[in-house]
């Protein structure tokens, strides 16, 4: 299995990939306004590579419930020339964190080289097409409503089915848009649209979306499920419970974890493969 994104590409089986979250935004639930500025983004992004960062996730508007949504020129003038610099200064490849296929394109000219895309749900191919257009990497992620509604009633009969099948039938409409299989990964999208309860059981069940042969990308930092689950109530405070999932994520044969914390999250993962693979 591998996973190609624009230049780039991931042969698997190999170490999990750590995604590094870079938040351009002044009202993110985790970081909003730490890294608002050119300059600190760059200084954060640099700090993240030197702790191991394989990738760089870039996002210039908050998808946390209830955020309110931003236009695609200001997301574009937050993003755009962060992404700019680093793709001159990195070798990694940058991901832009992002539901409208403008700004995606925008960032893809920039240098970026990954969509991810929370709206992987929508009906228009619009976002399929941007993708097909860069031969991009795409990172499908489920989710129930919209940020703005998500968390205010989530229901399902079977979250892992329904979950499931919405890969299933998000990896055909892709196709039949022109993006290759070899170009998606999978998010179950821990957190949006989920009760705790919906959190937990797809994290037992993260194995069972291995049959679609596409990585899988998990995005559990800082998320308030933790919180709930620990009694931290700051962000910053649900790191332990993050590395849980990370080592729990690496057993279970996830790809691609997506972290603030990019340090602490590299040292949990090298010794989870090592108790692992019995080395």
């Amino acid at each position: 299995m591998f996973w190609r994104a624009g230049r780039h590409e991931f042969r698997f089986p190999r170490p999990t990939l750590v995604m590094g979250v870079l938040n351009v935004t002044p009202d993110s639930f985790s970081d909003g306004g730490q890294f608002y500025s050119i300059e600190k983004a760059l200084e954060r992004a640099a700090q993240m590579l030197r702790e191991g960062a394989d990738v760089l996730d870039l996002g210039g508007e908050s998808t946390r419930p209830g955020a309110v949504s931003v236009s695609a020129e200001e997301e574009i003038r937050r993003v755009v020339p962060v992404i700019e610099v680093l793709a001159r200064r990195v070798s990694v490849p940058l991901s832009v964190d992002t539901q409208k296929p403008e700004v995606a394109r925008a960032a893809l000219l920039a240098g970026a080289s990954i969509v991810n895309d929370i709206a992987a749900h929508r009906a228009d191919g619009a976002m399929a097409r941007v993708v097909a257009e860069f031969r991009a990497g795409y990172v499908a992620m489920h989710m129930q409503g919209t940020p703005q509604t998500m968390q205010q009633n989530p229901t399902y009969s079977d979250v892992v089915h329904e979950v499931d099948a919405f890969f299933t039938e998000r990896l055909a409409r892709l196709e039949a848009l022109g993006v290759r299989r070899e170009q998606v990964v999978l998010d179950p999208g821990i957190g949006f649209g989920k009760t705790l309860e919906h959190n937990l059981v797809l994290l037992r069940a993260l194995p069972r979306f291995a049959h679609h042969g596409r990585p899988v990308l998990l995005g559990v930092s800082r998320k308030s499920f933790l919180g709930k689950l620990t009694g931290a109530e700051s962000p910053a405070d649900r790191l332990p419970g993050a590395l849980a999932c990370a080592a729990l994520a690496v057993r279970d044969g996830v790809q691609i974890l997506r972290v603030h914390d990019v340090r602490e999250t590299v040292a949990a993962v090298r010794v989870a493969e090592a108790i692992a693979s019995g080395t």
